[in-house]
């Protein structure tokens, strides 16, 4: 399905919700984006609320909801032709995300620790200071994976010794990562480049230092960013 065939499938199932689901989302949209699966090959992002403008409650909040047609047409790919159901994955999606919505206005810690990442984030892309574990205030993915906006952050901790490289998963396949040098007691925060698949933002290995208890008379140094190319592993 193309994508203003798409757009207009979801006008369609927009006009079947009911009223009290589409409080306080300001638009639907459709975004062409593939928004693949940090970890587990053949499993896309279909959709994603996005918290916009709140003040004072969660009742007030607005949202954004998105569907990634490309997401929807890599899925529909990988089966048989016509097997895919656009109608029935979309309704499913929309209406997924509309809930997720209302479990936003009823979560007010979940909004304020969500915003707060977000601002983090910017700070980071700003080059400005920012908190070295913002991105755990984000959605959790999967273990030791969190998403903040259309950035993707996996954590690892620094182990003893010099290493060159680090093996990794992403999507369902394997990668070889050449690390670049890095302070002992900074967290560095390393956005891979050359995935076969990378998501919208940046993909980013976040080194965490090992802690001890003369750390906690220590200041911990800034965050660091660098950039490491990737290498796919074959076999």
């Amino acid at each position: 399905m193309q994508l203003g065939d798409f757009r207009q499938l979801v006008d369609r199932l927009l006009k079947e919700v009911p009223p009290a689901y589409l409080a306080g989302v300001v638009t639907v949209d459709v975004s062409p984006k593939t928004v693949p699966h940090p970890i587990r090959a053949e499993i896309y992002t279909l959709g994603e609320c996005i918290p916009l403008e709140w003040s004072g409650n969660g009742a007030n909040l607005q949202s954004r909801v998105v569907l990634y047609h490309g997401s929807f047409q890599a899925l529909a790919g990988l089966g048989a032709p016509g097997e895919f159901d656009w109608r029935e994955e979309a309704w499913e999606t929309l209406t997924h995300e509309l809930r997720h919505h209302l479990e936003w206005r009823a979560n007010v810690a979940a909004l304020e620790a969500y915003d707060w990442a977000a601002e983090e984030n910017f700070k980071r892309h700003e080059g400005e200071p920012f908190d070295a574990l913002f991105y755990r205030s984000g959605e959790r993915i999967a273990e030791g994976v969190w998403k903040v906006e259309d950035d993707v952050f996996m954590e690892r901790e620094t182990g003893k010794g010099k290493r060159e490289s680090l093996d990794l998963v992403w999507h369902g396949r394997s990668y070889r990562v050449r690390l670049p040098a890095r302070r002992r007691r900074a967290p560095v925060f390393v956005m891979l480049d050359g995935l076969d698949e990378p998501p919208p933002g940046d993909a980013i290995l976040v080194f965490r230092p090992r802690t001890s208890l003369f750390d906690l008379l220590r200041k911990p140094g800034a965050p660091m960013q660098e950039v490491a190319a990737v290498e796919p592993l074959h076999g």
